[in-house]
């Protein structure tokens, strides 16, 4: 798929070739528990290994629309994405504040693996749940889930090819990740369009990790400043709740800010090798080394390749103030409606102090408000959960009849 587009025109079409018009209102409806389900499918990606290397720097002049990339064979996770070991139960009523010299659970949990964007809406749609979700169990997956995680693979595949390929270290590990954000970075420049490319950045204080679903180039001369593209799926034909879309707008500011950050040299690599505990002369495994001289960058150590990273940053511009999330009909594809919104620095920076709040251990968790306690119902702790004593988690009338119109 090569699509294109400028600050000023969005396109707004789907599979079936459909008009929407921005002045009809469309029908929105709060959530559903098959909704409900690929939600969690999102919040589950965090768990999900994505390490990849891609094609030559010559392949980018082809017309072909695919790209090779190159995945990891083996049983280590990539650092950051996997569901945490499941430690230190105890009660569910008892919070990270609880006891005294205890470590917070970004220490306890992400300590040599990153915070991860999932992490951050997680926590945003449910910072009781995301604590619960740490402590005791993993998520439940069902057919829902599966579907929307497939939807994303073959967008993914519409671009990139993926190869296998065999890691020895974590090094070997951490440097895949970078050289695939080297090459889908190159993809972007030459043909205007990547997916699922993978970011490193400090941010905050704290090194966050995540994998951008879409990046386009504006079609005009003047604007080249990347577009971050998110794509959800939808199992009714319908938009999604405020609280929905409020969770999406904050994952794609996220990437914003970790995007510009890069693109402002502000990556400290003494600092990425002290807190993940990597070595930046140890050798790469030959066939890792074999495949960046294959792409023209060779690079024998983590450091050259956390350089020729650095640098590939240098040349990207920062992302466009305008995000857009995308929302497709689960059955068809096609496209339900298109949600086009400005950066919002001051509002972004007030949710991660939020979150961080929590996972510094600072504060304990907060329940969920009043208004938004028809999550209960579709969360798998709500049987244990202290706040659905005698609690009513059912959408307000306002919110039932709530309608919006597509920008």
């Amino acid at each position: 798929m090569t699509e294109s587009l400028s600050e000023s025109e969005l396109p707004l079409s789907n599979s079936n070739n459909k008009s929407v018009d921005s002045e009809i209102p469309i029908e929105i409806e709060i959530v559903s528990e098959e909704e409900m389900a690929l939600l969690e499918a999102a919040l589950a990606l965090a768990s999900v290994p994505v390490n990849a290397i891609r094609s030559p720097l010559r392949n980018f002049h082809s017309k072909a629309r695919s790209i090779q990339s190159i995945t990891v064979m083996s049983k280590r996770t990539f650092p950051g994405l996997t569901e945490p070991d499941i430690e230190d139960s105890g009660n569910f009523a008892t919070t990270q504040k609880n006891s005294q010299g205890q470590q917070s659970f970004l220490q306890r949990f992400r300590k040599k693996k990153g915070l991860s964007v999932t992490d951050l809406t997680s926590t945003e749609w449910c910072e009781k749940q995301m604590e619960f979700v740490l402590l005791h169990a993993k998520r439940k997956t069902n057919k829902a889930m599966k579907t929307g995680s497939a939807r994303h693979a073959k967008l993914e595949e519409e671009v990139v090819k993926k190869v296998k390929v065999r890691v020895q270290s974590k090094e070997d590990t951490w440097a895949l990740k970078f050289l695939n954000f080297i090459i889908g970075a190159n993809q972007l420049l030459f043909e205007g369009l990547t997916r699922e490319l993978p970011l490193i950045s400090f941010a905050e204080g704290v090194w966050m990790v995540g994998v951008i679903d879409e990046i386009r180039i504006p079609a005009t001369e003047t604007d080249r400043n990347p577009i971050l593209v998110d794509t959800k799926t939808r199992v009714r034909e319908t938009l999604p709740a405020e609280p929905q879309r409020r969770n999406g707008r904050l994952q794609l500011m996220c990437y914003k800010y970790m995007w510009d950050n890069l693109v402002a040299d502000n990556f400290p690599s003494q600092n990425f090798f002290d807190y993940f505990t990597l070595n930046p002369h140890s050798i790469l495994s030959e066939e890792i080394r074999e495949r960046t001289a294959d792409s023209g960058f060779p690079a024998e150590t983590l450091d050259d390749v956390v350089r020729l990273f650095r640098n590939t940053c240098s040349i990207l511009p920062p992302a466009h103030d305008q995000l857009l999330l995308r929302y497709e009909f689960q059955k068809d594809n096609s496209l339900l409606g298109e949600d086009q919104f400005a950066f919002d620095s001051d509002w972004l920076k007030t949710q991660l102090h939020g979150c961080l709040e929590f996972w510094l251990g600072e504060r304990e968790a907060c329940y969920t408000p009043e208004e938004e306690r028809w999550k209960c119902r579709f969360c798998q702790f709500a049987s244990i959960c202290p706040t659905n004593n005698g609690s009513d988690s059912t959408p307000s009338s306002t919110e039932t009849n709530s309608t919006s119109t597509l920008s």
